[in-house]
């Protein structure tokens, strides 16, 4: 008999405690090694691997030449005190140049994801920088990278950045005296 009851309250508690399920996915992304981690979202942050190589050459060549002369004869009836008289001139210029620059440059920055377009390509930006002997070396970059660039290891080649804008500023007391004088740039300015 007391089994009879102890069961009638035990099921009784029960239908009176209200049941909470909360649905988690079986698949969660926390310590999954097979998740993809690249970045998709606005904060996300991936790397940009940079490897840029430039060559300029320019020559130039350049030749003008001009030559003129002018015949005055004598004159007659009352300008008879005229003399016959010429002159001539001639003017030539010729200038030859050519120039060459090569810049290499490669290395790594992280930037964060600040955009996403309505395509799915992403605005990436980043700013690293570097202090040393109170110089500051800023690098700055930004530039729209597609998803399906992103590779494995979350990195992007700067090949595959569109509109990439890699700027390179420094600040303090070398870099000041790197700068050309006020009077200087004045007199460059004027001459």
């Amino acid at each position: 008999m007391w089994k009879k009851i102890f069961a009638v309250i035990l099921t009784a508690f029960f239908l009176s405690v209200p049941l909470t399920v909360d649905a988690q996915s079986l698949w969660s992304d926390r310590g999954n090694v097979f998740a993809d981690k690249k970045a998709r979202n606005v904060g996300d942050i991936l790397t940009i691997v940079i490897n840029e190589s430039t060559t300029q050459s320019m020559t130039k060549s350049s030749t003008n030449s001009k030559d003129s002369s002018v015949e005055l004869g004598a004159g007659s009836g009352i300008f008879s005190f005229l003399k016959a008289a010429g002159a001539s001139g001639s003017d030539s210029f010729k200038a030859n140049g050519n120039a060459t620059g090569t810049s290499n440059f490669s290395g790594k920055i992280t930037v964060t994801v600040v955009e996403v377009l309505p395509n799915d390509n992403m605005v990436v930006e980043g700013t690293q920088s570097i202090w040393q002997n109170r110089n500051e070396q800023k690098i700055t970059f930004r530039g729209i990278i597609r998803r399906d660039d992103v590779m494995m290891n979350n990195t992007v080649p700067s090949s595959k950045v569109a509109n990439a804008e890699l700027r390179f500023d420094g600040k303090g007391p070398l870099n000041a005296k790197q700068r050309q004088g006020i009077l200087t740039q004045i007199f460059n300015f004027l001459f």
